[in-house]
């Protein structure tokens, strides 16, 4: 005797599946992460990232142009400078590569897309760190902030619709928020990374931004073991102003962003970083795994995990395969 409940009959057909799905995937909840580089001449792509590429202004105007056309929700952009120095400062010059470009954009989309900015040193300095160091070599928390809040103030200046701390440091985000404020930028957003973890996934960014880095950061990223550390991260950002709250890695660190989604009462976030990235592509091209499926699957995956927004570098590609309403 078959059972009188049969959850096949709902998957017979895909007009069926499409039906009762619960989980949606849409353009506008999808944001680029891009690259632009000082002084190149022609976009360069990335060895470890094939079809990601550093920009020239020029090239990265045009490529948001053609993201925001896709329907993608945002644009995050990073800077990769000529020349670095101990203290970052090519992060707050307000002709610096990374609010230079940012102007290019605000100029070209306006209020089309949501234009976000990558609020941290390690681009900028020669050490690699993402904040100004003490003489012994340890991340001065408190003299970064002051860092933090310039740069901060400086890109919502260029354009940027939402500032995004990705440096970990402690009271981050109240400090920006403050700068922000006192400055009278006060309709701009902050992108929390609140949970961002010390993951051995970032090497391809690193590439990608041509980082100095010698050593690591766990020292102020968070350590992959710990779940309740993220939480209590989530919970200090939003009290001081967060707008929205990330967290990084995405597809390793699913558990946290369902936790994080049950505690946040702001949008959350979750970045498919340059790793799982790569993962895919070099497992697609040497014929292991079919990719349009995968990266589907797994943005799907992180949706259904509870993230209101996953910025991927497949955000133009996979909003070419959705639904938009």
């Amino acid at each position: 005797m078959f059972p009188a409940h049969r959850p096949r009959r709902l998957r017979t057909t895909p007009a069926m599946r499409r039906l009762v799905g619960e989980t949606t995937v849409r353009p506008r909840q999808l944001v680029l992460p891009m690259f632009v580089k000082e002084g190149a001449d022609a976009p360069v792509e990335i060895k470890s990232m094939p079809g990601v590429y550093q920009h020239t202004r020029e090239s990265l105007r045009k490529a948001a142009v053609e993201a925001v056309q896709a329907g993608v929700g945002g644009i995050m952009v990073f800077g990769v400078p000529a020349e670095r120095d101990a203290v970052g400062s090519g992060a707050t010059d307000p002709d610096g590569i990374l609010n230079a470009a940012l102007r290019d954009l605000r100029s070209e989309l306006g209020d089309a897309t949501v234009l976000m900015s990558d609020c941290c040193l390690d681009e900028f300095t020669d050490h690699g760190h993402c904040g100004v160091l003490t003489p012994d070599g340890a991340v001065d928390n408190d003299a970064t902030l002051e860092v933090y809040g310039e740069m901060a103030v400086a890109q919502a200046e260029a354009g940027a619709h939402v500032v995004g701390p990705s440096g970990m440091m402690d009271g981050q985000i109240g400090f920006i928020r403050n700068a922000l404020d006192e400055a009278g930028l006060t309709d701009t957003g902050i992108l929390a990374y609140s949970a961002k973890y010390a993951s051995a996934l970032y090497g391809p960014f690193r590439e990608a931004v041509e980082s100095q880095l010698q050593g690591d950061r766990k020292t102020y990223q968070q350590d992959p073991a710990n779940a309740r550390e993220a939480l209590r991260e989530v919970t200090l950002d939003l009290a001081e102003g967060a707008d929205m709250v990330m967290v990084k890695p995405a597809l390793p660190y699913l558990d946290i962003v369902k936790a994080v989604a049950e505690i946040s009462d702001v949008p959350v976030a979750a970045y498919q970083i340059s790793g799982e990235y790569a993962m895919v592509e070099a497992a697609s091209r040497n014929g292991w795994i079919d990719r349009d499926r995968t990266v589907l699957e797994m943005l799907t995956s992180i949706r259904r995990a509870g993230a209101d927004i996953v910025l991927t570098y497949w955000a133009v590609e996979a909003a070419g395969w959705l639904d938009r309403e």
